[in-house]
């Protein structure tokens, strides 16, 4: 007998269409299969060809997108959704031209769509267009990177408040977590929250489930650079002009890693490269001007930043890269041009910073010391709006770096740690004379100088993070609770990270960062054959300095002068400590001493670092090798006593910091 007709009838076509668009972020591989069957069934709907592009793009297949939704574009060019969901497709598989072409004309079609307009930013950066990428991302529509309810949904979803970040995110601006396009627009805000944890673990995901979409790996990259993880941006650099060689802002990126790295010629090679795709970006001529003058090659440096000046008249940063050549005088023509720099309404604070740095230091030199000072004040002060410090829980901190590393504990885990004695660390405080005795260690033929690597910061920062809220907030003192093989392998770890900055097959080689100091105990167990160095100055002089230089970051505490001398406190506290429980572990070079007799203190650090005295380190200035710190210049030159008691004519201004360090 024949089966009765089905009671059932036509599946609700629109119906299965809405319950799919609400399944598009969270399984967009269902959405696909949704969409397919309502096309099975009704071929020329072109919503329904839409979601199946949009779906896949969202799956991972971009190029089954590219498929779906060619034939609807032709049909109807005037719906910006394909439009998008099309370009957005063509980005995902590196089509930069065809993406450019199609997003272009999505926001032409909906200007007030932030994603299209975000994603075709990303799209002209990369061809090289970088005025109209910005104009692209800089323009304040709904849901762009200056809504301020964007920010607010973003920092929902860094707390974990899921139900909030939908509403404002999903919900108000259809962004979604799980779409490529969306996930850089909020990485981008992330970043601009100052959550860089976040922004990885927003990026990350789309190296995998997108790997062709330079934009996610392009942002990933510069989020390293940013982390002082330089050797990890290489190897995406490298990735992103494997897939489009000849990219401008793709050899600009890897210049910046390898000079972070300590690959001048190739960082130098590779600006020069950028700068030809894209003559007129400023950014690319400082960078430029950053590697030649660690080359030595100062005359070059000024050509390069008088270049961007000339591009950028208010980029602070280039006249305070021409100041920080400390050589270099500035003209009366150059001191107005900063003064006009100050008063341009489109200057940023970090312009405006750099400008009164760079004042700071013209009007010392002119020995106009008050109008000096007071422009070091200012800049300063609009550093610690950006990066405050807090000086207690520093205070905070060192106390627990003295109860946890006692006899005791040293005494109970003797022979930890890895023994190679390759590193020589030079740590203590920046502007106390450590790029001197760096640049004379590697003046030995055994000695290479590797300035300041991030390396053991980096091994810090994976304990840290890696431990439970309670342990972490109590570092160092989970130390205490690691298997003595773990601190050998910490050890190797450090090793394998500094090889890569490497460039010699010189036995030993030097590590000068200054805020080590800190990590003076993890030293001390992962490495116990590592030569460690104090490099220290007279607090006056070196508390001052350290006021008057612009740095890029790694000491919030430079900006205001009692948090200098409480910083000083500590550091002397800290040093104290070591000496007392490591006997003869650290060696101390004393600037002073140093430059009023070179010829001793230079045979007792090299016997220290079990060495043989070579004349080449009192010649220490006729070595040749890259150095990118701010006393570049200073080590290139003989020793001189004129800078010891610079600070003084700046005293009548110094009673905070002389106060604080009691």
């Amino acid at each position: 007998m024949a089966a009765p007709p089905s009671a059932k009838g036509p599946p609700d076509l629109t119906a299965v269409l809405t319950k799919a668009r609400g399944l598009l972020g969270s399984e967009p591989g269902v959405a696909a299969g949704m969409a397919r069957d309502v096309l099975a069934l009704a071929p020329a709907r072109p919503e329904a060809r839409l979601l199946l592009g949009a779906a896949l793009r969202r799956s991972g297949d971009p190029a089954s997108a590219v498929v779906a939704l060619t034939p609807l574009v032709a049909q109807a060019p005037g719906t910006w959704g394909a439009q998008f969901e099309l370009g957005a497709a063509l980005a995902a598989l590196g089509d930069t031209a065809a993406a450019i072409s199609h997003l272009g004309r999505a926001a032409a079609l909906n200007p007030k769509s932030s994603l299209a307009l975000h994603a075709l930013g990303d799209q002209l950066a990369i061809q090289g267009d970088h005025k109209a990428a910005a104009e692209a991302q800089g323009r304040a529509t709904p849901g762009s990177l200056s809504d301020a309810l964007l920010r607010q949904g973003v920092e929902a979803l860094i707390a974990g408040d899921h139900a909030a970040a939908d509403a404002i995110l999903k919900v108000r601006f259809g962004l979604h977590p799980t779409d490529p396009t969306a996930v850089r627009l909020l990485a981008d805000a992330a970043l601009q929250l100052g959550a860089a944890d976040a922004t990885e673990a927003l990026l990350r995901p789309q190296l995998e489930n997108a790997p062709q979409f330079m934009p996610a790996r392009q942002a990933y990259l510069r989020l390293q650079l940013l982390q002082s993880r330089p050797r990890e941006a290489l190897i995406h650099a490298e990735r992103l002009l494997a897939q489009a060689p000849g990219t401008g802002l793709f050899l600009a990126l890897r210049a910046e890693a390898r000079r972070q790295t300590g690959d001048h010629e190739g960082a130098k090679a590779d600006f020069a490269a950028a700068l030809e795709c894209a003559p007129d970006q400023p950014r690319l001529w400082l960078g430029q001007g950053h590697v030649l003058r660690a080359l030595g090659d100062q005359a070059g440096a000024v050509v390069a930043y008088r270049q961007s000046l000339a591009r950028a008249p208010t980029l602070g940063e280039a006249y305070w890269s021409l100041a920080d050549l400390k050589v270099f005088r500035f003209s009366p023509a150059d001191h107005a041009a900063m003064e006009a720099a100050l008063a341009a309404p489109d200057a940023s604070d970090d312009d405006l910073a750099h400008l009164h740095f760079a004042l700071g230091k013209a009007l010392e030199d002119e020995g106009v010391y008050g109008a000096a000072f007071d422009h070091y004040a200012k800049a300063n002060s609009l550093r610690r709006a950006a990066t405050p410090y807090d000086w207690q829980a520093n205070r905070a901190f060192v106390r627990r770096v003295l109860e946890t590393h006692t006899p005791a504990f040293f005494a109970t885990r003797l022979g930890v740690g890895d023994p190679s004695p390759d590193p020589i660390f030079i740590l203590g405080l920046p502007r106390s004379g450590s790029t001197l005795v760096e640049q004379i260690l590697a003046s030995h033929s055994a000695v290479e100088g590797l300035s300041e690597l991030p390396d053991l910061m980096a091994i810090a920062s994976q304990l840290i993070d890696g431990a439970d809220a309670a342990a972490r907030d109590g570092y160092p003192a989970m130390l205490a609770d690691l298997p003595p093989k773990a601190f050998a392998d910490l050890g190797a770890d450090y090793l394998r990270r500094a090889r890569g900055s490497r460039r010699t097959g010189r036995p030993l080689f030097v590590d000068k960062a200054p805020n080590n100091v800190l990590q003076l105990g993890l030293i001390c167990l992962i490495l116990p054959r590592a030569k460690i160095i104090d490099a220290r100055r007279d607090p006056m002089a070196c508390g001052f300095s350290i006021f008057k230089q612009n740095f890029a970051r790694g000491a919030a505490y430079g900006c205001d002068l009692a948090d200098i001398g409480r910083y000083y406190r500590d550091y002397l506290t800290l040093m104290a400590h070591f000496d007392a429980v490591l006997p003869g572990r650290v060696h101390r070079v004393i600037h002073e001493d140093l430059v009023r007799d070179p010829e001793g203190q230079v045979s007792r650090l090299l016997t220290y670092c079990g060495l043989e005295f070579e004349p080449a380190c009192l010649r220490f200035h006729e070595t040749v090798r890259p150095v990118r710190t701010a006393s570049s210049e200073q080590v290139r030159r003989p020793l001189s006593t004129d800078g010891l008691e610079q600070w003084r004519k700046f005293e009548p201004w110094l009673e905070p910091l002389r106060a604080a360090l009691g």
